[in-house]
């Protein structure tokens, strides 16, 4: 279980359960104000928004969701596949009572939040994207390493002989600024199974093949805010300029920062979340 971020309200770790799974909800700030949805892509936890959620839960009902891991569904994508993550997402809004929410992606974790906003409109009312490439071609290729874990074989036997050191090594292009890893993120990884990694990876790859995330964006009429690490190591951070043909979208590139601003630079990351989120709540 995650630690408490330092100087942040009082956290909330809350399960609920979907039909088809187990979801671990991590709360913080005031119950009543309004509310905050934070989402990591499904191999980080929810300990990665640690250095951005005392300064957003001063004012808002900060929401973290687990995403789903160790499905065991039929579909090669195991339970990651973007859809259902964003209905399980559904479920534990609704589980705790939360109206409408801003909500914040980061990496994949932009694909379930796209997802959620078409499938409830009527509970989302802003989306916040960080470091997710709009598209497959704005992808960098992968490592040696993580293309090899990909693989059937010798892909299982590595995800078996997996070492804390591996796992650093596979997270070094998460980051261009010095960063200390949680020991929270070592655990998280070390308890997914082979089909939970390659599901994780390939379903939002998915999604993105079958329309791209400024076209599903334009449809859908909210608040957009697009955050870039200038130096991201795993998307083009060139292709966040494809985000401006979404109306009235905002896109801010981030100088020196890689592909996890609120670890690499919270500070900036959460002024600007706390801006487009004063912004989406202001009347009218």
């Amino acid at each position: 279980m995650a630690e408490q971020p330092s100087g942040a309200a009082s956290a909330g770790y809350r399960f609920v359960q979907p039909d088809d799974g187990e979801v671990h909800v991590v709360e913080n700030g005031r119950p009543g104000a309004p509310a905050l949805l934070l989402l990591s892509n499904a191999a980080a936890p929810p300990a990665c928004w640690d250095p951005v959620v005392p300064l957003l839960a001063d004012a808002h009902r900060v929401i973290r969701v687990d995403l789903l891991r160790h499905e065991r569904g039929a579909s090669p994508l195991g339970g990651y596949d973007v859809a259902a993550q964003a209905r399980r997402v559904a479920a534990a809004l609704d589980g705790h009572g939360v109206g409408r929410v801003t909500v914040v992606g980061h990496s994949s974790g932009c694909t379930v939040a796209a997802a959620l906003a078409e499938q409830r409109p009527d509970a989302v009312a802003a989306l916040a994207l960080i470091d997710m490439g709009p598209g497959l071609d704005a992808k960098v290729p992968e490592r040696l390493l993580v293309r090899l874990l990909l693989t059937r074989f010798p892909g299982r036997l590595l995800w078996r002989l997996r070492t804390e050191a591996t796992i650093r090594k596979a997270a070094r292009t998460g980051f261009t600024r010095p960063v200390n890893l949680p020991d929270a993120w070592i655990e998280h990884v070390r308890g997914m199974t082979h089909r939970d990694f390659v599901g994780a990876m390939r379903a939002p790859l998915a999604y993105l093949g079958q329309r791209s995330l400024p076209d599903r964006l334009t449809g859908l009429g909210l608040p957009v805010l697009v955050v870039f690490g200038a130096e991201d190591q795993r998307w083009r951070s060139s292709s966040a300029a494809d985000y401006r043909v979404v109306p009235g979208a905002r896109v801010e590139l981030l100088p020196g920062v890689g592909h996890t601003p609120m670890m690499e630079d919270p500070r900036t990351t959460g002024r600007l979340l706390l801006e487009f989120a004063a912004a989406a709540e202001r009347p009218g």
